[in-house]
């Protein structure tokens, strides 16, 4: 590995680091390479750019400049994809937001942000318009995306803009009733798409497919300007569908795709094909870990290698598996940009006796802050330090185990559990597809334990086989008390379990395990 060019051939340390800036100097370089793969369209870098051309103008000409924000209904498409890289060559800032926010949503960050131009396509245009008016959102002018490539091009170049500047707002839940806005920089996302093609062993010969929505900033910054940073093509995806997945990637030809979620897990619950590993792909990323069994299953049948990170929308500079290591399990280390070398340091704070601490990370590619939020940005930007909200636990190497959101921890019978290490012990029963497990209230004190569950297909989930298989993988204070069998599980849009749309007051469907033992009890007596 050539160091100094990050082994894909050339150097990366003269590079300024502006997304415009990072993306001509890919066109500079092949401008007649295929680029962009999608349903409809491919597109050469040199192409891609002359439509970037055209958008930024456009954009320029109707008064939307350096640090002007831009709400887009972020479908995707190429089309808004290319949007993306337009509003960047102008310099304004981008706010995505999902494409199937509620009326009240949309009012909401439009009122937050004040964008200076909303974008969206022609199949959400009437039903923005609409939500827009009847929630009494300020005006804002509302345009069709595909407008934004009709102008002729003014020849202008990109805008003065700086590594540090914001480039994106990413919309976050928020508990105020207003949604964190992280405002993550230029540097940020060309960092990611520096050192991702390094971490995952890519080169110029492969072809990076996202089905990750384009809102979020996975597939911006990882897939997006990993394969610019190798001048690989991309294949854009509208969606993820498991049953039409590894066919998609056959008609493409892709050898890498990115998942997050259960998105591997869905994947692996598809009736079994005998050409499943009869693709292209080779490499897998994807947070957080499965247990070293189910990762190698996975291997198996895909005929692919998986590796393992963890990243977030306020630094895109997380952890890795280590080169030439496979800590199952584990989410890896801290990690490092292939030509600046280290960039990034981790670390863990109030760790319990547990040995199970929050997860603190320090490099260059952490957010600004969140959007006219001072309060939340000072409690977790401290010391020049990212406070992530994640618990980990330290396997004496600098290697992080993922054991759950700090937020999410239950407190029960004076102790803290993580519902993910549940969650994990329920998924191990073979009618149990999915589980997702929430605190609810306690008529002692603290909270109790519930377990949502999804059966297998043509499965049943009996609870009582469900609490022996818990009782003997975990300690009595983290075995559910409730368990209610649904047919699916909320989701945001990149698949993590949306548990806050989960009820959390006592249901008719449900199942006591106390009450079933009180009346196991009385019929042995």
């Amino acid at each position: 590995m050539d160091r100094a060019t990050g082994g894909w051939g050339w150097d990366t340390r003269g590079v300024r680091r502006t997304i415009p800036a990072f993306f001509r100097a890919a066109v500079d370089d092949t401008p007649d390479r295929p680029w962009l793969f999608a349903e409809d369209v491919t597109l050469t870098f040199g192409e891609a750019q002359a439509r970037i051309e055209r958008a930024a103008s456009w954009l320029r000409a109707h008064g939307v400049g350096p640090g002007e924000r831009v709400l887009v209904t972020s479908r995707n498409l190429p089309e808004h994809l290319l949007a993306w890289l337009a509003i960047m060559e102008a310099g304004a800032v981008q706010l995505p937001v999902n494409p199937r926010s509620t009326p009240a949503e949309l009012a909401g960050f439009v009122r937050q942000a004040r964008p200076a131009l909303i974008v969206t396509d022609a199949g959400l245009m009437a039903t923005v318009a609409a939500a827009l008016a009847d929630q009494g959102g300020p005006a804002r002018p509302l345009v069709d995306v595909a407008e934004l490539f009709t102008a002729e091009p003014d020849g202008r170049g990109p805008a003065d803009v700086e590594p540090e500047d914001v480039a994106v707002m990413i919309p976050t839940s928020g508990t105020t009733g207003r949604s964190k806005l992280v405002m993550q920089t230029h540097l940020a996302y060309v960092m990611a798409g520096e050192g991702f093609p390094w971490w995952m062993g890519l080169t110029g010969d492969d072809r990076l497919m996202t089905s990750l929505p384009l809102f979020h900033i996975n597939a911006p910054a990882y897939s997006t300007l990993g394969s610019v940073a190798l001048r690989a093509g991309l294949v854009l995806l509208p969606g993820f569908s498991a049953s039409r997945f590894l066919d998609q990637a056959r008609r493409f030809g892709a050898t890498e795709f990115n998942s997050i979620g259960a998105m591997l897990e869905i994947l692996m619950r598809q009736p079994e094909r005998p050409d499943d590993a009869e693709t292209p792909l080779r490499l897998c990323y994807t947070g957080p870990s499965p247990s070293k069994e189910r990762h190698l299953e996975i291997e198996r049948r895909f005929g692919l290698e998986v590796k393992c990170g963890y990243g977030m929308s306020e630094s895109t500079y997380g952890l890795f598996w280590a080169h030439g290591t496979r800590p199952y399990g584990a989410l890896g280390s801290a990690r490092q940009h292939p030509t600046l070398g280290h960039v990034n340091d981790a670390r863990m704070r109030e760790v319990g006796a547990d040995g199970v601490g929050e997860l603190e990370l320090r490099n260059p590619a952490t957010m600004r802050g969140y959007f006219e939020m001072a309060e939340e940005t000072a409690a977790v930007l401290v010391d020049g330090w990212l406070r992530t909200g994640d618990l980990v636990t330290d396997d004496g190497d600098g290697t992080y185990t993922f054991v759950g959101r700090k937020k999410e921890v239950i407190r029960r019978r004076g102790e803290n559990l993580s519902p993910t290490e549940v969650e994990a012990a329920l998924e191990q029963h073979p009618d149990v597809a999915e589980a997702a497990v929430v605190g609810v209230s306690s008529e002692l004190s603290e909270q109790d334990v519930k377990a949502f569950l999804v059966p297998v297909t043509g499965r049943h989930v009996d609870p009582a086989s469900l609490d022996a298989l818990a009782r003997g993988l975990l300690a009595a204070f983290k075995v559910p008390r409730y368990y209610e069998v649904v047919a699916e599980l909320p989701h945001t849009p990149t698949g993590r379990l949306a548990k806050h749309r989960l009820p959390t007051e006592r249901t008719e469907a449900e199942v006591d395990m106390e009450d079933l033992d009180m009346e196991q009890d009385g019929r042995r007596g």
